[in-house]
């Protein structure tokens, strides 16, 4: 893989480049926001890795800033901030994976390993249909009989893992962990996603997302 590391701590930075290097990836490494986005600018990646805490600011905002312009290298949050709320706002964000240091290299690796292959399908096949709904994973729209749907991402995120295999069930925990990347303590949050999702399809469309009681959820053409 051909990786960006954006870590202000030059010895975590140095660990990460001599332990990935050795693995046979070739890295690049910034420092700071701005040093990113020259790198970004001019290179492609297979992933980032992105700290949060640089000198010139938070590192969401780089990733914020990827995704409004249409950027889907994946994006793996590295940081010190533990907390359940900010994982949600890495994901938020833009994030596709969150680590929290201290890390195992081993660990931090395999992470990368899994985000660059579920990139490369998405690459391969970057249209998802389903009956009258169309999802681009390039430019994040959703259209369901050629009208778009405005989506927040977390109901973007779920109807995209329901369209990668439709009519297949989904466990909540599936759901779960393709939305925030980790099981929620309360049911009630995927429910709430569950419901932008088909408020924003309607009653009468003709793909639906249905409980399978005790199961799951799936999508369904009718």
């Amino acid at each position: 893989m051909h990786l960006l590391i954006v870590e202000d701590d030059r010895t975590i930075a140095e660990n990460l480049y001599d332990y990935l290097e050795a693995r046979g990836h070739q890295c690049d490494y910034a420092g700071s926001i701005a040093a990113a986005s020259a790198l970004l600018a001019r290179s492609v990646f297979d992933a980032v890795v992105l700290d949060r805490n640089l000198p010139d600011g938070d590192g969401l905002a780089l990733a914020r800033r990827l995704r409004a312009e249409g950027c889907a290298t994946p994006i793996l949050v590295l940081t010190a901030r533990d907390t359940l709320e900010d994982k949600l706002l890495g994901f938020e964000a833009g994030g596709d994976d969150y680590l929290v240091k201290p890390f195992a290299l081993q660990e931090l690796e395999v992470r990368l390993l899994a985000l660059a292959r579920r990139n490369a399908a998405r690459a391969a096949d970057p249209v998802l249909r389903y009956g009258a709904l169309e999802f681009r994973a390039a430019t994040q729209a959703l259209h369901l009989d050629g009208r778009p749907l405005a989506l927040p991402p977390k109901p973007l995120r779920l109807v995209a893992e329901l369209l990668a295999q439709p009519e297949r069930v989904f466990s909540r925990r599936e759901l779960e962990l393709a939305v925030w990347g980790h099981e929620q303590d309360s049911s009630d949050n995927l429910r709430s996603v569950l419901h932008t999702l088909r408020r924003a399809l309607g009653d009468d469309a003709p793909v639906q997302v249905v409980n399978v009681h005790g199961l799951g959820y799936k999508l369904v053409s009718r």
